[in-house]
């Protein structure tokens, strides 16, 4: 099993900054990759940035290339989100998600962490 704890997430004002963290623990893989995914009330849960477990190779929505940046830090088991000119359209809850390459192999989802821009 897999546990993702969410935290980091608040109120701030619009062209603010804030930085998520997720924290992994259990039986993790180097095989794995890690993403941050965000939902807001009424709207589809929608894909904001991933990095692979191995490569560190790195994948964004388009709606935050430029503004957001994901990271890893292997000592710990913890992928951060720096989110950066923040603006309102930002506002969800935001959740990582730890899956593998195949479909066919396990995921797992963090409890998520509120994130509201003010106008």
């Amino acid at each position: 099993q897999v546990q993702l704890v969410e935290s980091g997430g608040g109120l701030v004002q619009a062209g603010g900054s804030l930085r998520l963290s997720c924290a992994v623990s259990g039986r993790t893989s180097s095989t794995y990759r890690t993403a941050w995914f965000r939902q807001a009330p009424g709207k589809e849960r929608e894909f904001v940035a991933q990095i692979s477990g191995s490569t560190n190779l790195t994948l964004y929505a388009d709606s935050v290339k430029g503004r957001f940046t994901i990271s890893k830090n292997n000592a710990n088991n913890t992928v951060y989100l720096q989110m950066d000119s923040l603006k309102p359209e930002d506002t969800a809850v935001y959740l990582c998600k730890y899956y593998g390459v195949l479909a066919t192999l396990p995921e797992y989802w963090g409890q998520g962490t509120q994130v509201t821009v003010s106008s």
